[in-house]
């Protein structure tokens, strides 16, 4: 998984791809694909699953959130991509737009490929606050919160569990039914200390510490 520095290149490159969407003179087909000789360290060159967060500095307010849960692009391609769409393409917002963009500060977060839980009872006992995030799928409804909402929140696991079903458009209480599926991830934060500033690893509050695994053989 990526040290402080790889992180901090992370960060700059979701900022690079942001920047260069909004002064192009011409329409984004693929916003990776300048940055597909650009020299990054050979973590670049491995599939993650990629969150970028774009929060106002001020406020510390939402600005937009979207990533892969799924490791299908290596992360040279991820970072661009979930950064582009966090930008100009989250639902909740409007397109960013340039002059805000010395206004945002961006969080990248590289997840761990999702673990399969089995659905019962004791599911909530299986999840660490902090340092799990969650997906949630239902006949054809999926929805994903990331570790750090569930601490920024407050929640309990059950409860965590119960928001993550909401937010795939589904009850509640959706995780306890058979034929749920119900994953779990962790993942590596890097943060902007302030917009196009310094970048550092962002523990999340009462997390239990630990690291992320390298990739299997």
């Amino acid at each position: 998984m990526p040290v402080p520095a790889e992180g901090a290149r992370a960060v700059s490159l979701a900022r690079e791809a942001i920047h260069y969407g909004l002064t192009s003179p011409t329409p984004i087909r693929d916003i990776a694909a300048p940055f597909r000789s650009v020299e990054l360290p050979p973590v670049f060159e491995e599939p993650r699953g990629v969150f970028v967060t774009l929060s106002e500095a001020r406020s510390g307010g939402l600005r937009g959130c979207i990533g892969f849960p799924l490791p299908v692009y290596p992360m040279r391609r991820a970072i661009p991509r979930a950064a582009w769409a966090a930008a100009v393409d989250d639902p909740r917002f409007p397109p960013l737009e340039l002059a805000e963009l010395d206004r945002i500060v961006i969080e990248v977060s590289i997840l761990t490929p999702p673990e399969e839980l089995p659905v019962g009872p004791d599911l909530p006992e299986r999840i660490v606050v902090g340092r799990d995030g969650l997906i949630v799928d239902r006949e054809g409804f999926e929805g994903l919160l990331l570790p750090q909402v569930a601490t920024e929140e407050h929640w309990t696991a059950e409860r965590f569990l119960a928001e993550t079903c909401r937010k795939a458009g589904l009850p509640a209480a959706a995780w306890k039914l058979p034929g749920t599926g119900v994953r779990r991830f962790a993942a590596e934060l890097f943060r902007e200390t302030r917009p196009g500033g310094p970048v550092e690893p962002h523990a999340i509050a009462g997390a239990p510490a630990h690291r992320l695994p390298g990739p299997g053989p």
